[in-house]
This record gives C-alpha cells, sequence and structure tokens, in this order.
C-alpha cells in the first residue's frame, strides 16, 4: 500500500506507516502524531480478535479492515453472500410448497426456482447500493464535498458478511427463525452504517438516513415486483 494511505484507528489521522522494521526483525508500531496512541493496535491482533470486534461493529476494526489491510474479496464475499440469500428464499419457497413428484420437470423447475431468487436477490443489493450511494452523493454534494464511490460500494459490500449467518438459520430451522432473519438483517444494515461511517468520516445520522433510504427503495422495489408477479399469474389464469 502506498505511503499516506493508512489511517489512525482511533482519530482517523493519515499515517505514512503502520510500523517500523529495525534490525534483527524487531518491529515498533507508529504512534499516531495526533492522538499519541498506536496508529493500529491490529497489526499485534489475531484474525479472530479482529473479526469479533467487527462483529461488534467496533470503529477501530472497521478502520483497520477498509483502510489499513488489502482485501479484495468484496466481489467475492459478495457473490456467496448473494448465494445465502438464494438459498433461503428458495428453501422458503420450498417449504411452502408441497409435491413429491420425481420427476425430471419438477426437478428442473426447482432448479430454475433458485436461479430466480439468486436474480432477485443481486437486484434488490442493487437497488439498495444505488439508494445508498444516490443520498450520500446528494448529501456530500450539497456539503461541498466529492465522494468516490469504489471505496464506498467496497465497505457497503464488505459489511455485508453477516448474511452468512442466513445458512446456519435456515439448517437449524426453529420457531423462532423469523426473529433470527430480521436479527441478521438488523445487524448487516448496522455494519453497512458503521462502513459508510469509517469511508466518509461523517455523522451517524448521515449514515443511517443513507441506509433507510436504501432499504426504503429496496423495499419500494421488492414489493412492486411481488405485484407484478401476481397481475402476470392473475392475467394467465384468466386466458
Amino acid at each position: 500500500m502506498a505511503p499516506g494511505l493508512f489511517k489512525c484507528v482511533e482519530c482517523n489521522e493519515d499515517a505514512n506507516e503502520l510500523h517500523r522494521d529495525y534490525s534483527n526483525g524487531i518491529l515498533k508500531i507508529t504512534i499516531c502524531s495526533s492522538c499519541k496512541k498506536p496508529v493500529d493496535k491490529y497489526i499485534e491482533y489475531d484474525p479472530v480478535i479482529i473479526l469479533i470486534d467487527a462483529t461488534l461493529c467496533k470503529i477501530q476494526a472497521f478502520r483497520h479492515i477498509l483502510f489499513n489491510t488489502e482485501i479484495n474479496i468484496h466481489w467475492k464475499l459478495c457473490v456467496f453472500c448473494l448465494l445465502c440469500e438464494a438459498y433461503l428464499r428458495w428453501a422458503l419457497l420450498q417449504g411452502s410448497q408441497s409435491n413429491d413428484d420425481p420427476a425430471d420437470i419438477i426437478r428442473y423447475t426447482k432448479e430454475w426456482e433458485f436461479y430466480c431468487m439468486f436474480a432477485l436477490a443481486s437486484l434488490e443489493l442493487a437497488v439498495f447500493c444505488i439508494g445508498v450511494l444516490f443520498i450520500l452523493w446528494t448529501a456530500q454534494c450539497c456539503s461541498g464535498s466529492s465522494v468516490e464511490f469504489t471505496p464506498l460500494l467496497k465497505a457497503l459490500l464488505l459489511s455485508s458478511y453477516g448474511k452468512v449467518l442466513l445458512i446456519p438459520a435456515v439448517i437449524w430451522e426453529h420457531d423462532f427463525s423469523p426473529l433470527c432473519f430480521s436479527l441478521i438483517r438488523l445487524f448487516v444494515l448496522t455494519s453497512n452504517s458503521q462502513a459508510i461511517r469509517v469511508i466518509l468520516n461523517c455523522s451517524r445520522g448521515l449514515s443511517l438516513l443513507a441506509v433507510c433510504g436504501g432499504l426504503l427503495l429496496e423495499t419500494w422495489v421488492a414489493q412492486a415486483l411481488k405485484t407484478l408477479q401476481v397481475c402476470s399469474q392473475d392475467y394467465l389464469s384468466m386466458l
């Protein structure tokens, strides 16, 4: 990573390095010139500790991950999370249907339904991201600041890692599954909000406004698609 692109995890000040290499393999953590604390304490931490702090939505852990590491798995993580969400929707759809016909056409139909769920989840994620980015772009333009969409999009995708929890929630199905799904959704949205705060160094109110706006737009599009599907089914049944 190029010099000057590091951030202090405590005060968000720029830093040229995270540590200094001395002879005989001795490393000394760089001290921030602004807050007089280590620039990034997490370089000495085990990845499990970092993951726990990120799960607790600690802003220091988010700054370490988004600014001081070179994590480029956001697209792979995005696809995996979409597969998890598509599997959840597909499993709920299959649970509401009772058809034990082993014919190939039934199996192909079920497989096609999974692909449709994946496409729907992808569309809703795209709409959510567009809504969030548009609100942030509007707010930053009104304040005379510029917005870089690439780091924001990367932060949104990385902070959606909580969707992987949908798989165990489906596998260990119980009476509280709907509550679990709602809590997972709330956790993902909270992580999205924290990631926006870290990237833009903005207020909590703006990040929450952007996330809520994106969620409302996503919900509206999802309801519109459901209405369109119902209308098309009614129209076909009348033919």
